[in-house]
């Protein structure tokens, strides 16, 4: 799968959504596709690194703390 390819699915979601929201204005669409998006992220990373923190924050580009307090945040610790 390339970066193209995920860009499309992104973008196809997006489009998705604003045509079930049927013309409402929507509100806080960066913070929730943040948090949509970000928790998958994190459990795939961390399943393809064998639950390995520090390898995942390097896969990542985070601080290993940032790593940490995001797992949290979606529960996955």
């Amino acid at each position: 799968m390339s970066k193209q390819h995920i860009e499309e699915c992104v973008r196809e979601s997006l489009q998705g959504y604003f045509r079930d929201l049927g013309g409402e204005t929507p509100d806080g669409m960066y913070d929730m596709l943040v948090r949509v998006v970000e928790k998958p992220l994190l459990e795939v990373v961390m399943s393809h690194a064998d639950n390995n923190q520090s390898r995942a924050a390097e896969w990542l580009g985070l601080n290993r703390n940032t790593l940490r307090k995001k797992l949290v945040e979606h529960k996955l610790l």
